[in-house]
This record gives structure tokens, C-alpha cells and sequence, in this order.
């Protein structure tokens, strides 16, 4: 099982900026926003297309809290895998960097989004 993942470089300041843009809490909450809005797009992403690891880094603990038997169960069921797949962190990792790539177009082009708002409006 993983123990931390890191975003890819470019994703370092995107981070960052929507940390600073939507309030709503620390760089990991944000991460964490990212893996379910990657999820919710239904996309199946390939481990072979994993982006560089030059970004933010998390430990399981911080991206997570208490909660990350949950969010890795999400991750299984999307992919139809046992929780303790060889490739868990990979996929955590596909849908944190994929996440906040969406995440950063959609706030881009909605400057005006209050960040409660807009995720109240994207992930239900």
C-alpha cells in the first residue's frame, strides 16, 4: 500500500492558487476536492499515463485524515479493484492531478464562484 503521492509539477502552484481562490480550507482539503471531481467525471485513466511527480507531496495520512479508507474505496470501486492493489497510489495520484486540472479550468473560466458554492453546485 502507497504512503504518499506527489502531484505532478505543474500542478504545484494550481494547488496553491485554488487553496487561495476557493477558501475552503488547507492544500490537502483541496486535493482531496480534486480526487472526488476527478472520480465524478467517470473517467477510467490509465496508469500508464501518469504525469510527473515534481508537485506538492502528501502522505496518505495528510491527503486523507481519518477518512482514507473511504476515499481508497472509491478509487477501488470506480476500478474494480481489491483496496490493496499494487497500483492504489497510482490511481490516487491520476485523479489528484486530473482533478485539479478540471478543477483550475472550471474556476478559470467562473471567476465570480464563491467557493462553497461552487462546490456545493459541482459535487452533488
Amino acid at each position: 500500500m502507497f504512503t504518499h503521492i506527489k502531484t505532478s509539477k505543474a500542478n504545484k502552484e494550481v494547488v496553491s492558487n485554488l487553496t487561495r481562490k476557493l477558501n475552503l480550507g488547507a492544500e490537502n482539503v483541496i486535493a482531496r476536492i480534486a480526487l472526488a471531481y476527478s472520480l465524478k467525471s467517470n473517467n477510467k485513466l490509465d496508469v500508464k499515463n501518469l504525469k510527473d511527480s515534481g508537485g506538492k507531496e502528501y502522505s496518505r495520512k495528510v491527503l486523507f485524515g481519518d477518512y482514507d479508507k473511504y476515499y481508497l474505496a472509491l478509487v477501488a470501486q470506480h476500478y474494480q479493484l481489491h483496496i490493496s492493489n499494487q497500483d492504489m497510489g497510482k490511481y490516487v495520484k491520476l485523479h489528484v492531478d486530473e482533478g485539479l486540472f478540471l478543477l483550475n479550468e472550471e474556476v478559470s473560466s467562473n471567476l465570480n464562484k464563491d467557493g462553497f458554492n461552487f462546490l456545493v453546485k459541482k459535487l452533488i
